[in-house]
């Protein structure tokens, strides 16, 4: 049987998707910001039940894993808006979450 060369099924991204796809990035960092913005006030609300406050806390959690995955998405767009490769930009991407997992 003879083996035939494919070429890929999925084609590269372009530099405006590129782009596109890096201020789509920064974007969900202003809205995790402010969903951080909005737990902390609930936490901080003197008028709040023992209940609200603790799933403020167990939320704050959620929003700093949230936090580390949008950062390290954006280093990875931002090396390939450089021009870099998706390999090394991914290589980048991966040491940040590693780091992260480090300090928890």
């Amino acid at each position: 049987m003879v083996q035939k060369y494919f070429s890929q099924k999925i084609k590269p991204l372009t530099e405006e998707e590129i782009k596109e796809r890096y201020k789509e990035s920064q974007e969900e960092l202003q809205e995790v910001l402010e969903w951080e913005k909005e737990e902390k006030a609930k936490l901080e609300d003197d008028e709040a039940s023992p209940q609200k406050k603790g799933a403020a806390k167990r939320a704050l959690k959620k929003v700093a894993r949230r936090l580390n995955t949008v950062k390290g998405q954006i280093i990875y767009w931002g090396h390939r808006v450089k021009g870099e490769s998706h390999f090394k930009a991914n290589l980048e991407k991966n040491e940040f979450w590693a780091s992260c997992k480090e300090e928890n």
